[in-house]
């Protein structure tokens, strides 16, 4: 594993099995900065899908696949996702007995990474993968006036009688911490509790516009902002970010129990 982080650096691409080229990310950066000691008020995972996975099999030929890789949100570290590009791409030409043999290395390597268990499932390139949609009302009203564009929790709201429902908006845009690149994505916010105000929910995910974080943590930032503002009794958040060096990235946070399904957007 590298101690170097590859993000805005010039890199080469190598093309032979190289372990090394992954970067950790520890997760207390973000946290401390969140208020986040001990025990998480959430559990969850990330969802990485990478779509230009390929080797060669024993007679030289390549394969391919579909990655999907299940980070679990309290491993110690994440995964920096170019690094990640760099260290799948250095299969391109490394010969393996099998899609299983790749499996393994992928998740022993990624586990040794993050500092947990990473679950990996290899799908075939024909396969059907289905565009799905966002559950619920989608919130991107034209008639919302927005002007704040760094984050302010004190546009959330919520008031009355305790409801169930899931809003979601595709005007989700924050920049990478390191590049300040942007990141385009899709937000999911399912809740039991007071009904949260729509139009004061869009002005919120619209103001992460320049926030500079990853991924990771700009939802766990809307999990306790909304927690706080609007005292959900149940709360999940799922963020569908558009792809990137061949890799989407997918967090989710909740304090309900359940199996978050890996969601493919149009844009994804």
């Amino acid at each position: 594993m590298t101690t170097k982080n590859p993000l805005g650096q010039a890199t080469a691409y190598p093309d032979q099995y190289s372990p090394d080229l992954l970067y950790a990310i520890a997760r207390t950066d973000s946290r401390t900065a969140l208020g986040l000691d001990g025990d998480l008020p959430f559990q969850g995972v990330d969802i990485w899908n990478a779509w230009e996975l390929t080797w060669l099999d024993d007679n030289g030929q390549p394969q391919v696949a579909i990655a999907e890789i299940r980070v679990p949100a309290d491993s110690p570290s994440i995964i920096e996702s170019k690094s990640l590009k760099l260290y799948l791409g250095s299969f391109a030409m490394t010969r393996l007995s099998g899609s299983d043999d790749l499996a393994e290395r992928i998740r022993n390597d990624l586990g040794q990474c993050s500092g947990s268990d990473v679950a990996i499932t290899l799908r075939s390139a024909s396969d059907d993968f289905g565009i799905d949609t966002l559950p619920g009302t989608c919130i991107d009203s034209p008639g919302v006036s927005c002007d704040a564009y760094d984050v302010n929790a004190d546009l959330l709201a919520a008031s009355g009688d305790p409801v169930d429902e899931s809003l979601h908006s595709h005007l989700l845009r924050s920049l990478c911490p390191v590049t300040d690149q942007p990141d385009i994505g899709s937000v999911l916010v399912t809740y039991r509790g007071p009904r949260i105000d729509p139009a004061g929910l869009l002005k919120y995910i619209v103001s992460f516009r320049n926030h500079n974080d990853f991924h990771e943590a700009c939802v766990e930032r809307m999990f306790l902002d909304i927690s706080e503002q609007c005292r959900p009794e149940q709360l999940s958040i799922t963020a569908c970010y558009q792809r990137r060096g061949g890799i989407d990235i997918n967090p989710y946070r909740s304090n309900v129990d359940g199996d978050p399904p890996n969601i493919r957007l149009s844009r994804q």
